[in-house]
């Protein structure tokens, strides 16, 4: 999916924020959750997801979703990753 298409479907599905963020290679949030659903769009490089005992990793042009209240990490794949994300709380 491209950027465009990410950012104007947000509003249609109840996300009223958007963050972009940047991690360096390698860098891993603890396990953690949000009090809102995020639905991410990966602009480059990948990103690991752990939530639920799922382990997969999304590259470039690829959306997934943390549902509100979800033990998850996140972890930067070998050369970063930079996505823009949607909140809906």
């Amino acid at each position: 999916m491209d950027r465009e298409s990410f950012e104007a479907a947000l509003p249609q599905a109840g996300f009223t924020e958007t963050i972009a963020r940047d991690l360096p290679a390698g860098d891993a949030t603890p396990e953690h959750s949000h009090p809102f659903d995020a639905r991410l769009l990966i602009l480059s490089g990948a990103l690991i997801l752990d939530q639920g005992g799922i382990r997969r990793r999304y590259g470039a042009g690829e959306v997934c979703e943390v549902p509100r209240d979800t033990p998850h990490v996140e972890t930067a794949g070998a050369t970063g990753v930079s996505y823009i994300a949607g909140r809906r709380r």
